[in-house]
């Protein structure tokens, strides 16, 4: 029996899996847009981020809430409004790097 020997240890294989998952979550102009505002101030409510964005709320809220349920967002309550800001920070890291990449599009 011939067994290649594995391409990449499970530590690198699993940081891989990490940002392909991130950048699934992200994969949205809307998702997108959110992480960058969120980048630059450090808690916005959703009525800001509809503001900033010139978006829809209920969309901008879905969005919000889905990105909360896997792990890139935070929330809390502060009276009526509910203020969200980047939970995971290497989503920064990651779209910075696609930013500055060269390729050709």
């Amino acid at each position: 029996m011939n067994t290649k020997p594995a391409i990449l240890n499970s530590e690198e294989a699993e940081k891989l899996e990490r940002i392909a998952y991130i950048l699934k979550v992200v994969a949205h102009p809307l998702r997108l847009g959110i992480v960058h505002i969120l980048e630059q101030h450090p808690e916005l409510s959703v009525s800001d981020i509809v503001t900033i964005l010139d978006s829809e709320q209920s969309l901008t809220s879905h969005h919000l809430q889905n990105m909360k349920l896997k792990g890139i967002l935070s929330s809390r309550r502060d009276g009526r409004s509910i203020l969200y800001s980047l939970k995971e920070r290497d989503v920064s890291l990651i779209i910075e790097c696609l930013e500055n990449c060269k390729c050709n599009m």
